[in-house]
């Protein structure tokens, strides 16, 4: 057996802080965890893709891993996001670290939300540009670092809050670039599919789309497939194939991964039955009365802060042997003292479902 020890201090150290992270398996448990937000997944609404047209991946976009199906479906995401132009990524995790390592140059400056996901932060540590957090959501400390800020600037941000499920004040942002002369990168993650109309996202919501400079969706959450786009101008498209190194040295998705994307965006933005029932459970579990502490979010991510990981993790399995799939979110994944619970909510959960929650919390 292979040597290799010297890897037990750091497990230890997360065993010993009781942060010590395991995979486990839904086991038909009553879902209050998945990003499956509008139940695509669940209710098995994505049709799979007449397999005979598809193939497999044979390369990097750059090789021979770009087809008519990948560049027809960025035509379409640009479409309806309306956007001048549109490349997929991999992943969200990709797309961030391709945009952020690539664009921001040496001698610029990024400023980012301090609750900003590890995918932008890691994106940030590859750039050569300096970079400096500002407090969540807060415009004034904002502003003191923009007036400090040197070369091109870039301010990056979530439209909603994966581990918070709060909104970023887009309209106070966009108002902030223009008066500083910086550019906005907005990730939509947690916004594709739940908020707007048709799903299409906080930004386009609030009609600010010619406003940003960048803006990221991803597919793994509410859209119930895999990958990411970002949305930009032609320029930023060109730039990213050339530059963003995420896209360049990763073999394509298949085509049956793309065609799945497609199929999304051809169902969710009707969903408008299932973003109601959203919405009724979101009131419902912002009106309950807790003995925790319960943050405000109008968003399918409903936090309850119970702090300390042994805390919070015997909370978190206590509803599991209750059958409510819940999960514990320990420090470091937060601030130490702000441990949670993250309650996601769904289509398919059903109001009683939510009730027998709500009474094992109070």
């Amino acid at each position: 057996m292979y040597r290799d020890d010297f890897l037990q201090k750091k497990l230890n150290e997360r065993k010993e802080g009781h942060a010590f992270r395991e995979l486990r398996m839904p086991g038909g448990k009553t879902d209050f965890c998945s990003n499956d937000y509008l139940g695509i997944v669940h209710d098995r609404l994505l049709k799979d893709p007449v397999t005979e047209m598809l193939s497999g991946s044979t390369g990097s976009r750059l090789l021979a891993g770009n087809y008519a199906l990948i560049e027809q479906t960025e035509q379409q995401l640009a479409r309806f996001h309306e956007a001048e132009d549109a490349l997929i990524f991999n992943s969200g995790y990709d797309a961030n670290l391709g945009l952020l390592s690539s664009v921001p140059q040496k001698g610029d400056t990024i400023l980012y939300d301090q609750l900003s996901h590890a995918s932008i932060r890691d994106g940030i540590r590859l750039s050569f540009a300096q970079s400096f957090a500002f407090a969540h959501n807060d415009m004034a400390d904002l502003q003191k670092k923009l007036v400090h800020a040197t070369g091109t600037v870039f301010i990056v941000t979530e439209s909603v809050f994966s581990m918070d499920g709060d909104t970023c004040p887009l309209q106070e942002l966009v108002a902030m670039s223009r008066q500083y002369n910086a550019h906005l990168i907005i990730d939509e993650a947690h916004a594709t599919g739940v908020v707007g109309g048709k799903g299409e996202g906080l930004v386009q919501h609030l009609g600010l789309q010619q406003s940003i400079f960048a803006r990221v969706h991803t597919f793994g959450k509410a859209c119930g497939c895999h990958g990411a786009v970002i949305l930009g101008s032609r320029d930023l498209r060109d730039y990213l194939i050339n530059f963003a190194r995420s896209l360049v040295y990763s073999t394509s998705l298949p085509e049956h991964s793309v065609a799945m994307i497609q199929n999304s965006y051809q169902v969710f933005p009707g969903m408008l039955a299932a973003r109601d029932r959203l919405q009724d459970l979101i009131r419902q579990f912002q009106s309950a009365s807790l003995r925790f502490e319960k943050l405000v979010s109008d968003t399918p991510i409903q936090v309850v802060i119970i702090p300390g990981n042994e805390e919070v993790r015997k909370v978190a399995d206590a509803l599991q042997q209750q059958n409510l799939d819940v999960r514990a979110i320990l420090y470091p994944t937060v601030p130490k003292g702000k441990e949670r619970l993250r309650v996601v909510l769904h289509a398919f959960n059903t109001p009683e479902e939510l009730d027998r929650l709500i009474a094992a919390l109070r």
